[in-house]
């Protein structure tokens, strides 16, 4: 009878760890039953919770999202939010609710410069991603202990949950303290200049283009102690995109200054993006592949793609039309913004940067990634080892 009773209790269990429960109101994690004395955490409103219990006098056992274990009242488990749910705030709960400009959910940001978002709560799990100083995480539990892991995904799922500590996460950080707390260190401290102005640039990154300046100023101070030529290189490339950025032209500029964009193929000048099927032919012979895509969105002219060696081209062979979608620059292919600005093989990053800086957007998280913006779509500009590499179009869905 009591192995019949085990059976049962285990199998109720593992039916209720499969199914979905969500937390309708702001609550904690505490240690044990019947008692609101001592907590493990904080729980904002809709966070999800495996039940590792059945009710027990008005509390489940329950494991949050970042596996920690402990109770909380009945009351406060559903297997569904609405409307409806009265919920209670917790004043002391650190996790700030969404609605600012930077996350529309339950969520923290980063506090640390560079951090490694992991696939388990363990040091020496796969690294699922690199976070920077600002980026705002979703977050449903933060446990008390700084020590502990956070799932910054805010879901069980285990094919998209990543975790990082505790410690690692606040409210946003202030970036006019952080310029004056690097400015009062003492210029012999090496190690706590770099780790401020770290997050000084990767913050300005996630603020504002003006910001980038001041950021990449103090930073420079620091990267000219270390005495590394690449890292002096990269530093001052990035203070050429950052002067450009801060005087970003406006949209309508942008989009004069590129509305007239073209190719160069082997000295063939398409019309805008297009050419059509006949020329492709001619100019670049056979394609080398021929597939075709999954286009939901309807973006493309065509879902067969014609590959070569330094183009893509979607294609539609009974209108005898191409549309390039990408092309890489080399000795025979050129991108021609407009009659002033052509963009050929001998380009260099820095020059494109000084040149052209004020008509692109770029972000710190896809360095020598460059984008510029038109009206239903963008080119994708990509740079390697100092020069263009490639150029891309990118639809809007």
């Amino acid at each position: 009878m009591k192995k019949l009773y085990f059976l049962f209790f285990f199998c109720s269990v593992l039916l209720h760890s499969q199914e979905r429960y969500f937390l309708n109101s702001d609550t904690r994690l505490y240690t044990s039953p019947n008692s609101t004395a001592d907590f493990l955490g904080y729980f904002k409103y809709g966070a999800e919770v495996r039940l590792l219990s059945e009710n027990q006098n008005g509390w489940y056992k329950i494991q949050a999202d970042n596996l920690n274990e402990g109770y909380v009242q009945e009351k406060f488990v559903a297997k569904s939010l609405n409307a409806k749910d009265v919920k209670t705030k917790d004043s002391k709960n650190p996790i700030i609710e969404g609605g600012d400009p930077y996350y529309g959910g339950n969520h923290l940001f980063i506090l640390a410069a560079g951090l490694k978002a992991r696939a388990l709560p363990d040091k020496n799990s796969k690294i699922r991603e690199i976070l920077f100083t600002g980026d705002p995480v979703a977050v449903n539990y933060i446990p008390l202990n700084p020590d502990e892991w956070v799932n910054i995904n805010g879901s069980f799922t285990e094919e998209y949950a990543k975790y990082t500590l505790r410690k690692f996460l606040g409210p946003r950080p202030n970036f006019d303290a952080l310029l004056k707390e690097f400015d009062k260190l003492d210029t012999n401290n090496l190690t706590e200049r770099k780790t401020v102005s770290e997050r000084i640039v990767e913050l300005a990154w996630n603020s504002d283009y003006s910001s980038l300046i001041p950021a990449y100023q103090r930073y420079y101070e620091v990267v000219k102690q270390t005495n590394d030529p690449k890292l002096i290189a990269e530093t001052e490339l990035n203070m050429a995109l950052a002067k450009g950025l801060a005087n970003h032209k406006l949209p309508e500029q942008i989009i004069a200054f590129s509305q007239k964009s073209h190719y160069s193929l082997k000295g063939f000048k398409t019309k805008s993006v297009t050419i059509s099927q006949t020329d492709l032919i001619k100019i670049m012979g056979n394609p080398t592949k021929k597939n075709q895509i999954s286009d939901e969105c309807g973006i493309y002219l065509s879902d067969l793609f014609y590959y070569y060696p330094d183009l893509e081209v979607s294609v539609d062979e009974k209108q005898n039309k191409g549309e390039i979608i990408k092309v890489f620059i080399n000795e025979n292919n050129k991108f021609i913004l407009n009659s002033n600005a052509i963009l050929d093989h001998t380009l260099s990053e820095k020059a494109f940067i000084e040149k052209y800086g004020t008509y692109i957007e770029a972000s710190l998280k896809s360095p020598h990634n460059y984008t510029i913006v038109m009206e239903d779509s963008q080119f994708r500009l990509e740079f390697k080892d100092g020069k263009i590499y490639s150029v891309e179009i990118f639809y809007y869905c």
